[in-house]
């Protein structure tokens, strides 16, 4: 029987696809009992969320733009309408020019650079801003992000400074929201075969050389973030918060590779 989650209600935003990282914690979410909402961008990304959506008993459903104010209010307008609370918040948003991330990084242009950090980090303070007031009794703000914030990370370029910038707002936030109950945290995961991770050049490269690398020989299932995010965001992680948790296998602990791929 659901348990962790019953009677808690969030916002999951970033379900592209049933690959999507966003709906491998979506689902986790659901089945510990929560009842959720999902935003998406554009009349394409609808059809493809609503299913999965309808899945999970949800016809809770916004067409959301990250870089609108208007937007962005208006979601949050139609959460306290039908909701009047929230427990807790997924962000799952992050861009860039896939032309950008190829190449050297000393190549990032200035007008991707800032839609990058706008879309990548800054959504997540401005969803921050505007979920704290309907977190009246506490709650949970998740985002993801990636090892390549703290490590040169081949073809991920303007994206690790970009995470880099979102793991930095995530402590910011977390020392902001604490004395209201609000925890904020961030899962990193390894690389995933999702479709952000497509975007980024030599993806299958990476891929295979971190399974083949990680102390458990094996990258991150969306089940095992799931799990992660259930964790945070229930009440078993009451204490937990300004947290980046690294759900990748253990490849972040490595100096090198395994004597074997040396």
């Amino acid at each position: 029987m659901p348990e962790l989650m019953t009677g808690k209600r969030g916002l999951v935003m970033g379900v592209a696809n049933d690959r999507s990282i966003a709906w491998g914690i979506a689902k986790a979410l659901a089945a510990e009992g929560a009842e959720l909402a999902f935003s998406y961008q554009g009349e394409a990304f609808g059809k493809r969320v609503q299913p999965l959506a309808a899945s999970l008993g949800s016809d809770f459903l916004m067409d959301v733009d990250v870089t609108s104010d208007e937007s962005l209010d208006a979601a949050f307008k139609q959460i306290e309408e039908r909701w009047g609370r929230l427990d807790f918040l997924v962000h799952a948003i992050a861009f860039s020019d896939k032309s950008e991330l190829a190449g050297r990084f000393i190549n990032t242009s200035r007008a991707n650079f800032q839609n990058s950090l706008t879309i990548s980090c800054y959504s997540l303070i401005d969803l921050a801003r505007r979920a704290a007031p309907l977190m009246a009794e506490g709650g949970t703000i998740l985002t993801l992000t990636y090892q390549g914030s703290n490590r040169v990370t081949p073809f991920y370029n303007v994206m690790g400074v970009a995470k880099a910038a979102l793991e930095s707002a995530v402590r910011y936030l977390a020392n902001d929201l604490g004395p209201q109950g609000i925890r904020v945290n961030a899962i990193s995961p390894g690389p995933m075969k999702t479709l952000a991770g497509a975007a980024i050049g030599g993806a299958r490269k990476t891929y295979r050389a971190t399974e083949a690398n990680a102390p458990m020989r094996s990258n991150a299932t969306l089940e095992s973030i799931g799990g992660t995010a259930v964790y945070l965001a229930s009440d078993m992680g009451a204490c937990t918060t300004g947290e980046i948790i690294r759900v990748d296998g253990g490849y972040h602990v490595l100096g090198m590779p395994q004597p074997e791929n040396l």
